[in-house]
């Protein structure tokens, strides 16, 4: 048997999962270092995501709490889209992926981990980032920690 090494991830498992919304909790807190996240706009901001897919792997979310798109008024969804263009600039300018996966899973049956609060994935990718791994052992390592990604990215915005 082969072991990867992942130390942050224990933190997870063993973390008491919290009952409210992250995504309105972390930006109420003036910890955005500790937190991860990376910037602060009027209406949306960006974190970083604790259990990336990626390194550099983001999240767009609105301060607002709602769970769809068509929720979010035309100046939220105006300046989440720009935050989400910004997202890929900074990206490219700090890590220069070949390419990027960007979406937004609506609903748990979607695949919303946080499905009640609306956000958008940005995911760079590069070649050969994915190999045998996730499909043969169902394990993705992520070669970067988060600490060390947030302190490339965070003068990027």
């Amino acid at each position: 048997m082969k072991h990867i090494w992942a130390p942050w991830r224990v933190e997870y498992i063993r973390a008491e999962k919290p009952e409210g919304c992250i995504l309105c909790e972390k930006p109420a807190e003036d910890s955005d270092a500790p937190n991860y996240i990376l910037y602060r706009g009027r209406k949306s901001f960006v974190i970083m995501n604790s259990y990336p897919y990626n390194p550099g792997h983001l999240m767009v979310a609105p301060y607002r709490h709602v769970a769809s798109l068509e929720e979010l008024t035309d100046a939220e969804r105006n300046e989440h889209f720009e935050i989400v263009s910004r997202c890929v600039g900074a990206l490219r300018q700090v890590f220069n992926p070949a390419g990027f996966n960007i979406g937004i899973n609506m609903g748990r049956v979607a695949g919303a981990g946080i499905d009640g609060h609306v956000h958008t994935h940005i995911v760079p990718r590069w070649t050969g980032d994915t190999n045998f791994m996730p499909v043969l052992a169902d394990v993705r390592v992520v070669p970067e920690a988060l600490a060390e990604t947030y302190k490339k990215l965070v003068g990027g915005f």
